[in-house]
């Protein structure tokens, strides 16, 4: 008996260790005006697959078009400032950053006052709100998704997103 559990104890690790390594964990930090901005996330890569397709990873269905934006848990955002995230105000603090989809050309950035989660449990009700994204598109697809902090300089700053054949960003203003 103990030896059977000892077998699937290590079988599930053995598992959780390669999907773990299919998406690894990935930061990306920047000080604005002197004040610290970070996003802790899972960088998924593209392997071959259809990402936001029709029948691709990412579902664009529209019952469901919000996105963790990136895989795992739901994607960590935090601020030691006041911001202003493209016309949004977003006080001091930890949050969760999720993507609506739905229109494949004009993402929406969500930033969710729930934390700690897993990136399949969005709960709408605790959105602090939404913002446009702009859109461009990459000179060539990119394998592993990735955000991007900016420092602009001054109090301004870029928060962007790209995977496959998307990049979407949202200006930044430290207050």
């Amino acid at each position: 008996m103990q030896k059977a559990i000892l077998k699937y104890t290590f079988a599930f690790l053995v598992t959780a260790t390669i999907a773990f390594a299919q998406s690894p964990p990935a930061q990306a930090n920047v000080s604005i005006g002197g004040k610290t901005l970070a996003i802790k996330y899972f960088a998924p890569s593209v392997r071959g697959r259809k990402i936001f397709s029709p029948g691709g990873v990412i579902s664009q269905d529209p019952t469901y078009p919000i996105w963790r934006a990136g895989a795992n848990e739901a994607t960590a955002f935090h601020t030691d400032a006041d911001l202003d995230i493209g016309g949004l105000r977003v006080p001091k603090g930890n949050y969760t950053l999720w993507v609506s989809i739905k229109d494949p050309e004009a993402w929406e950035l969500i930033i969710n006052k729930q934390t700690g989660q897993w990136g399949l449990t969005y709960t709408p009700a605790q959105d602090l709100g939404r913002v446009k994204m702009t859109m461009s598109k990459p000179p060539a697809p990119l394998e592993k998704m990735k955000f991007t902090l900016s420092d602009l300089g001054g109090n301004k700053g870029k928060l962007q997103l790209e995977w496959e054949n998307h990049i979407a960003s949202v200006p930044i203003t430290v207050k």
